[in-house]
């Protein structure tokens, strides 16, 4: 299968990039190569046979059209998004081009493609979005979202990729456009863009610096590792009924302050310091808005595609702590750029 692969230079985008290639598909990753694109992220498949590169912005729909007929995917896995909360509370308006407009151009590239094909059946238009669609969940733990769990963004961020499912399944049952869906819960693990909640914490403590909690750390996520993601991703696009969401979790909850507890108590083992890391965790002002827990129901996607996660949180955490020590030119190097070390979000 030829997959246009849209965000591939990206933190989960790129590690489909990576499982595909090794499953043996051809990629064409599509990527504007914005602050938090990364080649180095898929340097390991870029002289594959199987791979190529365009760099394009999915805003610019004519270079949308000229990827589609130079390349002639077979399905597109659409994950290029602006993703981070806090930055989505500073600047709202590049959440709505991206992940709106952009997703737009991307839904008429890829349906005008289609027809002119001659609308094969096999072709797939695979949207990958959020749990934070959903809204917020109560602490009861009983509680998790399912696909038919009402829409309730809460930030400019969520609230853009709400938007761009919305458009999705316009497309589908308007024009037919054959489409699947899917909204994962938090991703971690290698590659992860150092803004991000854990490799803000490895980092910090790293560098001495205090390991900065919202709130009182009681807020709740599910925690899934990217390169499960991938292989959920990669089954949904061959397997996936159309028209149809799948929710994609990791089934580890955990509150913030028990996630970097755990992150401190790894680093304590793999890189000793001269105190515990922990005593180095600060609480600072929670973001306007911070949803208090997100947990997905994963029932769908195990019992019609047979897909669960296979790593839990304590021992992707090790992985992911272990891949941030062996890879520090990496991370170096991404630190210069543009909000990455400074406090976003907290205008409202």
């Amino acid at each position: 299968m030829k997959l246009l692969v849209t965000g591939g230079a990206g933190f989960i985008g790129s590690a489909v990039v990576r499982r595909a290639i090794a499953d043996g598909h051809s990629v064409v990753n599509l990527d504007a190569l914005t602050y938090a694109a990364c080649l180095d992220n898929v340097a390991r498949v870029a002289d594959s046979p199987n791979y190529a590169f365009v760099q394009a912005d999915i805003r610019d729909r004519a270079a949308l059209d000229r990827a589609f007929a130079e390349h002639t995917p077979d399905a597109v896995m659409h994950l290029a998004a602006e993703s981070h909360v806090d930055r989505s509370i500073d600047g709202p308006g590049d959440f709505i081009e991206t992940n709106i407009t952009g997703t737009y151009n991307m839904l008429e590239a890829a349906r005008a493609y289609w027809v002119g094909q001659g609308r094969p059946e096999a072709f797939r238009f695979h949207h990958i979005s959020t749990d934070e669609v959903f809204g917020s969940l109560p602490s009861d733990p009983s509680v998790k979202f399912t696909e038919d769990t009402p829409y309730d963004p809460r930030s400019p961020y969520s609230a853009s990729k709400a938007s761009s499912d919305h458009l999705v399944r316009a497309w589908h049952e308007t024009y037919g456009l054959p489409v699947v869906l899917t909204n994962c819960s938090n991703n971690y693990g290698p590659y992860h863009f150092p803004e991000k909640l854990i490799p803000v914490i490895i980092l910090n403590a790293l560098a001495g610096k205090d390991l900065p909690i919202y709130g009182d750390g009681s807020n709740v996520r599910d925690w899934l590792y990217v390169e499960d993601h991938a292989e959920a991703l990669l089954l949904v696009v061959q397997k996936g009924e159309l028209g149809r969401s799948y929710n994609i979790g990791g089934e580890n909850e955990r509150s913030n302050l028990e996630l970097v507890t755990t992150l401190c108590g790894i680093l304590d083992e793999l890189r000793p310091s001269n105190h515990p890391y922990a005593e180095q965790i600060t609480y600072v002002t929670d973001r306007p808005g911070h949803d208090a827990r997100y947990a997905i129901d994963p029932g769908r996607i195990r019992a019609e595609l047979g897909w669960r996660p296979s790593v839990t949180v304590e021992e992707g955490l090790r992985r992911t702590v272990q891949w941030y020590l062996d890879n520090e030119d990496w991370w170096r190097a991404l630190q210069t750029r543009k909000g990455v070390g400074e406090r976003l979000g907290v205008t409202a």
